[in-house]
């Protein structure tokens, strides 16, 4: 009997009772509830990084679109500024041809000169109109002064070589004299 009853006692204590067996249970949801908040947090991680990945490609597209427009309207700046010193050179040829005799060349030169002015303009590249106006720093560069009662001071007396606006960006200063206070 001593075997029988220590037997039974053995399967007695090794049953399992109501609070061993809710402790696994315990431990599994506790374990559910970290990994649900270790996949919620997860989730906002994705989440912020897709919102973050979407606003730099929206920059990007943005910054793209904004090279590009500039690009198309200031692309041919170069080729521009090029072609400036030639009419700056026909211009100074026609202040110092002497009509005797030249007449057909002179005619040429006003034409080639007029040709070139209005490809310029399909370009939207104008002139800086400087004589006479108040001298602007952003648009002229002064080369002298001059005293004189004839014009205001701070006012464009002459130009010694014309300014030229791509739209609204500056391609080259108008090269002038400004008139200072006579003594």
């Amino acid at each position: 009997m001593e075997t029988k009853d220590s037997v039974e006692l053995t399967t007695v204590e090794n049953a399992p009772t109501e609070e061993s067996a809710t402790e696994p249970e315990a431990e599994t949801a506790a374990s559910v509830e970290e990994q649900l908040q270790a996949k919620e947090k997860e989730a906002r991680d994705n989440w912020d990084r897709f919102v973050r990945e979407r606003a730099d490609l929206e920059n990007y597209r943005k910054r793209v679109n904004r090279e590009k427009e500039e690009l198309l309207n200031y692309g041919n700046k170069s080729l521009i500024e090029e072609i400036l010193p030639v009419i700056d050179n026909l211009e100074r040829a026609l202040e110092h041809a002497s009509e005797d005799g030249l007449g057909a060349v002179i005619e040429g030169i006003r034409m080639t000169h007029g040709m070139l002015l209005a490809a310029l303009k399909k370009f939207n590249v104008t002139q800086i109109e400087a004589a006479g106006a108040p001298f602007d720093s952003a648009y002229h560069q002064a080369m002298a002064q001059v005293p004189t009662d004839e014009f205001p001071p701070n006012t464009v007396v002459e130009v010694f070589q014309k300014g030229y606006m791509l739209k609204e960006r500056l391609l080259r200063p108008a090269m002038v004299t400004v008139a200072t206070p006579a003594k």
